[in-house]
């Protein structure tokens, strides 16, 4: 296998014999293939789309497969190995672009020799040299965490085939000869896109459930049994509040499901009790504890213990084998019974004995700017120096300690606006309030972002300034590639002087990296004191 699209990747060039995340050589196989047959696919769909027909269907199976083969989703060979299937079933009906197509557009596995081969062939990209392979692999990494986004919404019934059909523009340029600048132009078209995708689902979760409130929210365990929820997606958190509501069962978040207890729609169900544990990598000590049954919604399922592995359930794009999935039926339902009656059998979760903090969620725009008054009279009062965007990811390396030691170390006349679960490195520290204004702002999941991006755009308009003017100075912290997608929409807004970190993408070559810094001044995070000096300037 080769393997270089997450953070952690190994030696941080890329995993060879097996992925740093548990993924097998074999699952990274298909996975390759999958992705392999998805642009010859877009090969000959996006065309036929530019002329005004081609298939719808092939929008959906390629938002799931490149979904499914992000970071810490899916696990489970055979189910990678039915998504080839239908793709090839897809791209065989489609009429040929042309004469000279692509292999992808023809090639189909007869065994898993023949699909272990094509990997290592897909790998390599024999004759391409390093800056082009950099810019495909950021192109397919920003796709993969746009079709994430673009999947959440449309499980709210949000679409936009503008979106699907850059997916498959974008795919099918990865199997052309283009020269370098046309490579970047796509790139950053990804970050276009991202950003309307990132305002669709804002929309999607807003009109679904509410406008986020700020919310504080429990730590400590009650003494009923309890469900663990966590990932991402809010439809099914909010299935299983409705079909447990009168089951005598609490409901814990866990992770990036942490911002869900802010929404109104969400929050009316009184069994949801609060939050258990903290990010995605700590799920092997916490699982464990938790007692009952957890559900994995999408992305971040870490490879699960024996000892716990009977209580897990996956649903959407998540997967492993051997553990329980839980499918959804053709009118969009999930019937998550089993889980609600194996959770009545179980033990009351064990306290974790942490912190034991409420934390503070819900800080999406709305929220902010309802107080907007408020922040642009502490700024121009000189109560609040800077904003320090904190958004992101956290990860399992020692080194990410640096992000709990950067937010103590920040001046007291400074405020972190934060996103994803990068924030459970520091929203547990009392840090206090300016003027009542909470000095760590969490608008939510890695998708709210896009909360961010809203707010710094207000405060631009408010103070009459372009974004990179204002007092904010941005510290990310990256996993996978839905920070990659994210990174792509602040490079396509103009954001400039992004410190990232903990260390920088191994598939970015010199050259692409070269082109980053000139163009958007991108560095590596160094020291807490040397960073603390750059970022918040006397």
């Amino acid at each position: 296998m080769f393997c270089y699209q997450c953070e952690e990747t190994a030696r941080g060039t890329g995993c060879t014999v097996k992925g740093v995340c548990g993924k097998e050589g074999h699952t990274a196989d298909v996975q390759d293939v999958l992705i392999y047959i998805c642009k010859g696919i877009s090969a000959r769909n996006y065309p036929a789309i530019q002329k005004g027909s081609g298939n719808k269907d092939a929008g959906t199976l390629i938002t799931e497969a490149l979904f499914a083969t992000l970071t810490n989703t899916n696990f489970d060979d055979q189910r990678f190995k039915g998504m080839i299937s239908q793709a090839i079933t897809i791209r065989d009906a489609l009429p040929k672009s042309g004469d000279d197509e692509p292999d992808a557009c023809t090639w189909t596995p007869k065994s898993d020799a023949d699909i272990q081969a094509k990997a290592k062939e897909i790998a390599t990209e024999a004759n391409v040299n390093d800056d082009i392979h950099s810019l495909r692999a950021l192109l397919l990494f920003g796709l993969k965490g746009l079709a994430a986004y673009y999947h959440h919404a449309e499980m709210l019934g949000y679409t936009d085939i503008k979106v699907t059909n850059f997916m498959q523009k974008g795919l099918a340029s990865t199997l052309q000869t283009l020269p370098a600048d046309q490579m970047v132009a796509l790139v950053l078209e990804c970050g276009g896109v991202g950003v309307t995708t990132l305002a669709l689902l804002d929309a999607a979760n807003t009109k679904t459930y509410g406008i986020p409130e700020i919310t504080s929210v429990k730590t400590t365990v009650g003494s009923k049994p309890g469900i663990l929820i966590t990932g991402h997606d809010l439809r099914d958190l909010e299935q299983l509040l409705e079909q447990s509501k009168d089951s005598g069962v609490d409901i814990y978040t866990h992770g990036e499901m942490l911002p869900a207890n802010a929404y109104p729609a969400l929050k009316k169900y009184p069994h949801l009790v609060g939050n258990y544990g903290s990010s995605w990598w700590h799920q092997k000590d916490e699982f464990e504890k938790f007692n009952g049954p957890i559900v994995v919604t999408t992305n971040c399922i870490v490879p699960p213990k024996d000892s716990y592995k009977d209580k897990v359930y996956t649903t959407g794009p998540a997967g492993f084998p051997g553990v329980k999935h839980i499918e959804k039926s053709p009118d969009g339902t999930k019937d998550f019974s089993k889980v609600i009656e194996y959770a009545k059998t179980c033990q009351p979760p064990q306290d974790l004995h942490s912190h034991g903090r409420d934390l503070i969620t819900g800080c999406g725009h709305d929220a902010v700017l309802a107080l907007a008054g408020t922040v642009i009279e502490a700024v121009k009062k000189g109560d609040i120096r800077r904003f320090i965007v904190m958004a992101g990811c956290d990860g399992r390396q020692s080194e990410r300690e640096y992000y709990t030691e950067f937010a103590k170390a920040l001046p007291k006349d400074t405020i972190i606006l934060t996103a994803g679960c990068a924030k459970f490195r520091y929203n547990h520290l009392d840090l206090g309030t300016i003027g009542g204004i909470p000095r760590v702002i969490d608008a939510g999941q890695c998708n709210d972002s896009y909360s961010l991006v809203v707010i710094a755009q207000a405060l631009a308009n408010a103070f009459g300034v372009e974004i990179n003017e204002l007092p904010v100075s941005y510290n990310i912290a990256w996993y996978e590639q839905k920070a990659c997608l994210v990174l792509l929409a602040l490079l396509h807004l103009g954001v400039k002087n992004i410190a990232l970190g903990p260390k920088l993408p191994g598939f970015v070559s010199p050259g692409v990296l070269n082109v980053l810094v000139e163009n958007f001044n991108i560095s590596k995070n160094s020291t807490v004191e040397e960073d603390i000096k750059r970022m918040v300037p006397a």
